[in-house]
């Protein structure tokens, strides 16, 4: 297919990079960065603008990779109410798209990161206001993933906000702990075996199998040691008084 991409930032590039991969040709690159626009289509061998005039209108597909807020304003300023047009948001309705005949949503369920030196598996959920746009999605969905899933608004919603909780809630908690170890003069890397493997594990268990630790053995000694340690960590203190609190009840229900 020839694609138009309309942003430069990580989804925009990580997609791109895919779907040039996967044998599709990206059309052009848009964006309001100029430089930006061009470095990627250097990468991706083809062209930029920063001109909606000049988008190219002829493409297969028009996906559009940036904020959420600005995806109004990207269906205004496009006009190409015959073409296939996508955005790539998991918390905005597909129908702010509704101004073209065929259009959806092309949603990489992943975190991505465009000073990546690799390619990461990325789970693609897609949604279509018709047969022929849902199938069209779905054939361009196959070609860079293996993992495929129609899903609607809501159903879109509830997978971003599983997302927030097993990435950017999780790291958080690395982040925290990084700068703990810090304070408390421990490498931090040490821990970085026990991250893995705590990720490995769940792919081939579920994760309430796999959870251990002293809430979930109900050792009060221990727990009440940690809280000792983190008098002087009030935050730290409160994180791990939540934490501990709902593995028991997870626990016992």
């Amino acid at each position: 297919m020839e694609i138009v991409i309309i942003g430069t930032g990580n989804t925009a590039t990580i997609l791109g990079r895919k779907l040039k991969a996967a044998g599709h040709t990206i059309a052009q690159i848009y964006g309001r960065d100029t430089k930006a626009a061009s470095e990627l289509a250097y990468e991706l061998d083809t062209e930029s603008t920063n001109y909606w005039n000049i988008v190219t209108r002829t493409a297969d597909v028009y996906i559009i990779a940036v904020s959420d807020i600005a995806i109004e304003d990207v269906i205004k300023e496009l006009q190409l109410p015959d073409k296939t047009i996508v955005h790539t948001a998991a918390s905005v309705s597909k129908d702010v798209l509704k101004a073209s005949n065929h259009y959806g949503v092309f949603y990489p369920l992943q975190s991505l990161k465009k000073e990546s030196t690799y390619l990461p598996d990325i789970p693609i959920v897609i949604d279509a206001n018709d047969e022929q746009t849902l199938a069209e999605l779905l054939r361009l969905g196959e070609s860079i993933s293996s993992m495929m899933v129609q899903a609607g608004d809501d159903q879109r919603l509830k997978m971003h906000l599983a997302a927030v909780f097993c990435n950017n809630f999780v790291n958080h908690i690395y982040a925290l702990m990084e700068d703990y170890c810090r304070k408390e003069g421990i490498d931090f890397t040490l821990l970085t075996p026990l991250i893995e493997e705590t990720a490995l594990r769940i792919k081939e268990m579920a994760p309430s199998k796999v959870q251990t630790g002293p809430a979930v053995r109900n050792d009060s000694n221990t727990i009440k040691k940690h809280l000792q340690l983190l008098q002087s960590h009030p935050h730290l203190k409160k994180v791990y008084e939540v934490l501990t609190s709902s593995i028991q009840q997870a626990a016992i229900s």
